[in-house]
């Protein structure tokens, strides 16, 4: 069997397993962990397979999602409005994702939604899914509080994130990530002085790159949040290289700057070169999925292979990983990341994009398109991943 065929089959088992109905119930709507996130997995599934189990599951759950707007008080992109209204779009139902973010533009305060400042729970996400959504001046409300809130470092800006003093460098919780919202909103806007910002951002974390000048690894933060759970080093999407690689791209494309494509081949030399996915220590590389495991490593690398003209070697290891790991019987294919410091450590599979299968199927399918010389993107895109451009 071809590995485009293993990725298939996986993903399809990963479909069929979230697409039954105790998948798609629960009090989580959420675009991380619950059931947005599985709605945008199930649309990607039917648009690959043309099954239409998959879209009747993704529908179910779009109306529950639609049922659930007037409750919520979260707008943010990962944990709640902004995300749901991201669902709603992708399954055409355009009147409730307007409705969710029009809840949304009534629960801003004039400069954030919440006491976190960043992209999965604050202002940095909002944006990115506004502008998703087609709702660019959302977007631009979003982002606009980051002009005037950064701070002046030694060599560029960064802003408080969080209400601790730790100042949060990567795409998830940090700079990084509000530079990609200032970037692409920018872009879209015609916002120069937006863009200016991205990359006095962008130029504070890379005066913090601790990896020589062939490589990118930045610390999570200074000082360290939460050093007793937290790793000073990452390498997935959320917190390291193969996230800080997804801003590079955006700033090639939004400057015409070959620089930035230079400094993701720093970023993806660094992640090969790390020992991912093996677990080279307890506590190392012990998540398969799309927010710090081995699928969001499998997004850069699909990226790159459009992009840069990279070989499917890495690719193919991360694609093999995911089979060796995968749990496969009759209720379909699932995977249960790893927690080292509990008893037991295999954890509950979970359905959701960060750490389940909608986040995995997704990667799994797009890399099985392009090794069979299919379309080189997601039949259903991602607020905070930018499209692929193929070079000339």
């Amino acid at each position: 069997m071809s590995r485009g065929a293993q990725a298939e089959q996986l993903a399809r088992g990963a479909a069929d397993w979230i697409s039954e109905d105790s998948r798609l119930e629960g009090d989580d709507p959420s675009l991380y962990h619950g059931r947005a996130g599985v709605v945008l997995a199930l649309q990607e599934a039917h648009h690959h397979f043309g099954d239409d189990r998959y879209a009747q599951a993704a529908a179910r759950g779009a109306d529950a999602l639609a049922a659930s707007i007037d409750g919520l008080v979260n707008s943010s992109l990962y944990f709640g409005l902004t995300g749901i209204a991201v669902a709603l779009r992708a399954t055409g139902r355009d009147d409730s994702a307007d409705h969710a973010l029009e809840q949304v533009r009534a629960l801003f305060d004039g400069e954030r939604w919440n006491e976190m400042f960043e992209l999965l729970m604050g202002n940095a996400g909002i944006a990115l899914g506004a502008l998703h959504a087609g709702d660019l001046d959302l977007a631009v409300t979003a982002v606009t509080p980051y002009l005037r809130t950064a701070d002046r470092t030694e060599h560029g800006v960064n802003w408080a994130v969080r209400p601790s003093p730790a100042r949060s460098h990567h795409v998830a919780h940090g700079t990084l990530g509000i530079a990609l919202a200032l970037a692409a909103v920018g872009e879209a806007a015609e916002r120069s002085d937006m863009i200016e910002m991205a990359l006095a951002g962008t130029v504070d974390v890379m005066a913090r790159n601790e990896a020589g000048p062939d490589g990118f690894l930045v610390p999570h933060s200074d000082p360290q949040h939460r050093p007793d759970i937290i790793e000073r080093y990452s390498f997935g999407w959320c917190n390291g290289p193969a996230g800080d690689a997804q801003l590079f791209r955006q700033l090639s494309r939004t400057t015409g700057d070959g620089a930035w494509a230079a400094l993701g081949d720093r970023c993806w030399r660094t992640v090969r070169e790390s020992g991912l996915p093996r677990r080279v220590r307890p506590g190392f590389w012990d998540n398969n999925g799309r927010c710090c495991g081995t699928a969001g490593v499998l997004a850069l690398a699909c990226d790159r292979i459009v992009e840069r003209g990279d070989d499917f070697d890495f690719a193919n290891v991360l694609v093999d990983d995911l089979d060796a790991r995968a749990i496969v019987d009759d209720a379909g294919v699932r995977w249960s990341n790893h927690e080292h410091r509990v008893t037991p450590s295999d954890l509950e599979p979970r359905p959701g994009w960060a750490m389940g299968n909608a986040g995995i199927l997704r990667e799994l399918l797009r890399f099985a398109r392009i090794s069979q010389g299919g379309p080189p993107g997601y039949a259903v895109a991602w607020p905070d991943h930018p499209v692929t451009v193929a070079d000339g």
